[in-house]
């Protein structure tokens, strides 16, 4: 376990993250770019952290993610359900407050599909009654 790398994936809305978990000094790095430079908006850095707050870890592992699809809300959303995943994986002590601040379940709400007849999932087009 001294140098093993322990992999999970994220999903959420249409974005899909892969992320590596390691032991080390807490350098996060998403798509190659420091987190800070990937993420501007302190929301989405406090996403991306919120499972290793949550289990006392920050500053302990080293976190690697590659991140592709959808915008930067499901980016965040979709990283932090990889390292919740993966801190997981690491040990059985972590999933209580996990499992309580609820990093651990996936928000399956996705876009609805456009149906025919229709311009939009649910939007007609617009009625000329003349």
């Amino acid at each position: 376990m001294a140098d093993e790398t322990i992999l999970a994936t994220g999903r959420r809305k249409s974005s899909v993250a892969r992320v590596r978990v390691r032991r080390g000094a807490g350098a996060v790095k998403i798509n190659k770019k420091e987190l800070d430079a990937y993420f501007p908006v302190e929301r989405h850095r406090n996403a991306v952290l919120a499972p290793l707050k949550a289990t006392k870890t920050l500053g302990k592992f080293d976190i690697s993610a590659d991140v592709m699809g959808g915008g930067m809300v499901g980016q965040a959303d979709a990283v932090m359900l990889g390292v919740a995943r993966a801190l997981l994986k690491l040990g059985a002590e972590n999933e209580g407050p996990l499992r309580e601040g609820g990093f651990l379940t996936r928000d399956s709400r996705m876009k609805e599909r456009k149906k025919y007849g229709r311009k939009a999932a649910r939007r007609g087009f617009q009625f000329s009654k003349r």
